[in-house]
């Protein structure tokens, strides 16, 4: 009677392990691209392409449903294997080479589009970066998303993901140029708060386009919501 509850307990193991290693080897494997940017926002520099590369990297990893994969630390990487293999490094812990995983899809984003408006009245002083006055703040931000199949190069999905954020009675503000994403403080304005919820927003489209597909529940949510922004950016113009 032990050994068969022993080796039941077993089965069960291995069954469970094999699960774990199924469900790891059929994560889509995403390589993430530095944003670009098309817009006059007074805050982009170059280095804000890779934080906002950076921040989509990490709510994708903290979904668990992706197998993301660096690519802006490859060269270390690379290093690091190449001092193993010269055999400096104690063979039983060397990085070994011909591991690295291939990503099945890349990830880019454009930042489209960026506005921002101070309203409010009763005017407002600007000094040295430092905003006073203005009781509201509304900033809208929307990112093109593509989705690229890397063995044949082909846009295998695009998606226009838009966020906006306001803040009711702001007394005072930072100028948003030469101000990191990543700022602690920054996170907090508006800009910070509608960048922060573009970048959710991509992940959850992620999670259903490539988990779920175009036929899924989750997805006719999201058409629904394109086909609103699509019909409210049509509504802006009168064609004769």
């Amino acid at each position: 009677m032990k050994k068969l509850c022993s080796s039941l307990i077993m089965a069960a193991l291995v069954i469970a392990v094999l699960a774990v290693s199924a469900e790891a080897q059929d994560k889509p494997r995403l390589g993430v691209l530095r944003f670009t940017n098309q817009t006059s926002a007074g805050w982009w520099s170059a280095a804000v392409g890779s934080e906002l590369s950076d921040m989509l990297a990490a709510e994708l990893v903290s979904t668990g449903s992706f197998s993301v994969l660096e690519r802006k630390e490859i060269e270390a990487v690379l290093g690091e294997q190449d001092l193993g293999a010269t055999g400096r490094i104690d063979q039983d812990t060397r990085a070994r080479m011909g591991k690295i995983k291939g990503a099945e899809f890349l990830v880019a984003g454009t930042v489209s589009s960026y506005e921002e408006r101070i309203g409010g009245g009763g005017g407002g002083v600007a000094y040295r970066g430092v905003r006073l006055g203005g009781k509201k703040d509304r900033v809208y931000i929307a990112v093109d998303l593509k989705v690229i199949d890397t063995e044949t190069g082909e846009i295998v999905d695009a998606r226009t993901i838009e966020a906006e954020a306001s803040a009711a009675g702001l007394d005072a503000g930072v100028n948003y140029k030469g101000f990191s994403v990543r700022g602690g403080g920054y996170e907090k304005t508006p800009a910070g708060q509608a960048i922060r919820a573009c970048i959710i927003y991509l992940t959850e489209y992620l999670e259903c386009s490539l988990l779920y597909g175009p036929d899924s529940r989750c997805m006719k949510k999201w058409d629904q919501m394109e086909q609103k922004r699509r019909d409210r950016t049509k509504g802006a113009i009168k064609i004769k």
